[in-house]
């Protein structure tokens, strides 16, 4: 049996063809605009044919008689059993234009040519879009009754099918799939689309909660998902099947999932939180359409769409399709289908195909430089505080990746070693000495840098002060709370701001600021050191949202209890669980590379989730610590006690709050 195609190399066309060649005898002749060999070679690798059996035929839709030639078109004349029209713009965000001139023209031309060639039937691949926006159930002998065509591809593809039935004269057959998506064997998907946009939104919540965590969604209409291996199978028979011309086939799940529905099954496949509670997205159907559109078109209302759109990687369109109103009868595909064995599986039952292939093949991240070297090499980056601890750590990391690395603090001997330590490696260190309490000081660093390096790209306020005592012990030593908020704020903040100006002018610059769980959690014992840094935290917020649009990013890193000599003096830390310095400056590069507002735990998150919704449990779990874990000895003002031993008690509940200072 002989076959012509349009759209073959397409993600639909490339396995109908290998399903068609399957076919004993078969021959495919198969429209193309470029035959050059190496375009076509994967092409026959993938059908396990030559050029005998997948003939290419160059031409193109766009054009009358799709720009093939006269002889051409005599030579294919009353050979052709089948002709699959596949070749369409499925894009939602190309402009009308474009979607006219293939939807529209492309299939015309394309019907000429079957008509002018004689085939035995043409078989017309449109889509559940024909219908629009009708709201109520679609039946396969409708067409006319479509509503809601304002969107180019609705209405591109409901007057392309309307060329197939008015100007079609050999025997035609339209097949309407509904979402196609990947393979539901394999995965395996081409582009992001449909249900895919929202894959992205799904990974960052798994990044940033726990699966555990309910959290809030939408609900919307019903979306109908098919994958790919179902509408070629179901294409294949119904096309070979007899007296079924004239008709009209919805490729589609029978049982389609509501919106919050589809979105909670990803979830699951990618093991991120269910949203547990969802807002049925119809409530807003009350406002009228006039009144949204003169909403949207406010500057300020567009801007702030636009910008979370982006963020999210969703297309400008896609919150139409959220109520989308129409359900799908499918009782002729059911019946053509009957004994054949071909079904369209639950998405439940491949949803998790879907997401392993998109993870590792399809996620943008992928094809982003997210390696380190990428991101600092031959730059300047300053990490305050770095003779030691995480500071020096995260230098290591970045001197190795090829960044111009400077470290400052208060002690020369320290930051000698720290110098000696990373010529030892085998790479170079520069250090300045300075006290960032001191503003005069600090003033005098920035100018070096400025004056030196022509400021830096990347600044990590680092250094830092931390006391470990509670109020009541605390009434006398209101210089606890100055020294902290010296250091921890007006000091990183004298270094921010006076680096900032150069970074403006560049307009580029990141500023990562070490911050604590204790913000979150609002850790008892540590008033002094956890509002000098949420003081920081509060300052970043108000900076990052008047520089957003001007290429300088701030990050806040949380930072959980790391191993350091800030907390040495704290006995009781000896056998709680807490990161290696290393591990802490693996958080800096993830904040580097990766350029997020925030970086925290899922129990700092939990932590601070828990005050905002249930603030008096939240009082009480904290309260629970403060009591179980009393201050120090030298917190009290005395000296040479006893080495502190944690009971069975203590042991489980710093377990159950790993990372939380108590």
């Amino acid at each position: 049996m002989t076959y012509f195609i349009t759209g073959a190399t397409g993600f639909i066309g490339k396995r109908l063809v290998r399903k068609l060649l399957a076919r004993r005898g078969s021959v495919v002749h198969f429209l193309v605009r470029d035959a050059s060999p190496e375009r076509l070679a994967p092409l026959y690798e993938y059908w396990g044919v030559d050029d005998k059996r997948a003939v290419p035929v160059v031409g193109d839709i766009s054009k009358p008689g799709l720009g093939l030639k006269a002889a051409e078109r005599k030579a294919l004349s009353g050979k052709i059993r089948h002709c699959f029209h596949l070749a369409a713009l499925y894009d939602l965000s190309a402009d009308a234009a474009a979607q006219i001139a293939v939807n529209v023209e492309g299939t015309r031309n394309v019907v000429t040519f079957a008509n002018d060639i004689k085939a035995g039937c043409f078989h017309h691949v449109s889509s559940i879009a024909a219908a629009g926006l009708f709201e109520g159930i679609w039946r396969e002998d409708m067409f006319e009754e479509a509503e809601g065509l304002d969107h180019p591809y609705f209405a591109t593809k409901h007057e392309s099918e309307g060329i197939v039935r008015k100007e079609c004269k050999v025997p035609y057959r339209v097949y309407r799939p509904g979402s196609v998506v990947g393979d539901s064997q394999t995965g395996e998907m081409d582009k992001i689309d449909g249900p895919y946009y929202f894959f992205k939104l799904i990974q960052r919540m798994r990044q940033m909660l726990p699966p555990w965590m309910p959290t809030i969604g939408i609900e919307g209409g019903r979306i109908n998902i098919v994958p790919v291996d179902f509408v070629v199978d179901a294409m294949d028979h119904i096309a070979h099947a007899k007296d079924l011309d004239g008709r009209c086939f919805h490729l589609v799940d029978p049982d389609p999932m509501r919106v919050g529905d589809v979105l909670n099954t990803f979830a699951q496949a990618a093991h991120a939180p269910s949203m547990t509670l969802r807002v049925n997205a119809a409530l807003l159907g009350f406002i009228p359409r006039g009144v949204k559109k003169s909403l949207m078109a406010l500057t300020p209302v567009r801007r702030i769409r636009n910008a979370v759109m982006k963020d999210l990687g969703l297309p400008e369109d896609i919150l139409q399709f959220v109520n989308y109103p129409t359900r799908f009868d499918c009782r002729e595909t059911t019946a053509a289908l009957k004994g054949s064995g071909i079904s369209c599986p639950r998405l439940r039952d491949y949803a998790w195909v879907l997401w392993d292939y998109w993870e590792r093949h399809l996620d943008p991240d992928l094809f982003i430089d997210r390696t380190l070297r990428g991101q600092v090499a031959g730059k300047v980056v300053l990490i305050t505080g770095g003779s030691s601890g995480i500071g020096l750590a995260a230098a290591v990391k970045i001197a190795e990746a090829g960044a111009i690395t400077i470290v400052c603090g208060r002690d020369e001997e320290k930051l000698a070693e720290a110098r000696q330590h990373l010529q030892g490696l085998g790479h170079e260190l520069v250090t300045f000495s300075v006290d960032l309490a001191n503003m005069e000081d600090t003033d005098r660093m920035v100018k070096w840098l400025v004056e030196t390096y022509g400021g830096v790209d990347i600044l990590v306020n680092n250094a830092g002060r931390s006391i470990r005592r509670g109020i009541e012990n605390s009434y006398e030593r209101f210089h606890d709370f100055e020294r902290c908020m010296q250091l921890n704020y007006f000091g990183a903040l004298r270094v921010t701001m006076g680096l900032l100006p150069g970074m403006l002018a560049k307009r580029r610059g990141h500023v990562i600021n070490i911050s604590s769980i204790g913000v979150l959690t609002n850790a008892p014992r540590f008033s002094a050191y956890v509002a000098s840094k949420a003081a920081l935290d509060a300052w970043t917020r108000c900076a990052s949202s008047e520089f957003a649009d001007v290429g300088v990013k701030f990050t806040t890193i949380n930072m959980p209890l790391v191993r350091t000599p800030m907390i040495a003096p704290t006995g009781l830390y000896n056998n709680v669980p807490t990161l290696s310095p290393d591990e802490a400056g693996d958080l800096i590069v993830d904040a580097i590379v990766h350029k997020p507002v925030r970086i925290a735990t899922r129990m700092g998150i939990f932590g601070q989730v828990l005050h905002a919704v249930i603030p008096r449990v939240a009082q009480i779990v904290m309260n629970t610590s403060f009591r179980m874990f009393p201050d120090s000895d030298a917190a009290k003002g005395k000296e040479g006690g006893k080495k502190a031993q944690l009971n069975a008690d203590q042991i489980a509940f710093q377990q159950l709050m790993r990372g939380i200072h108590f």
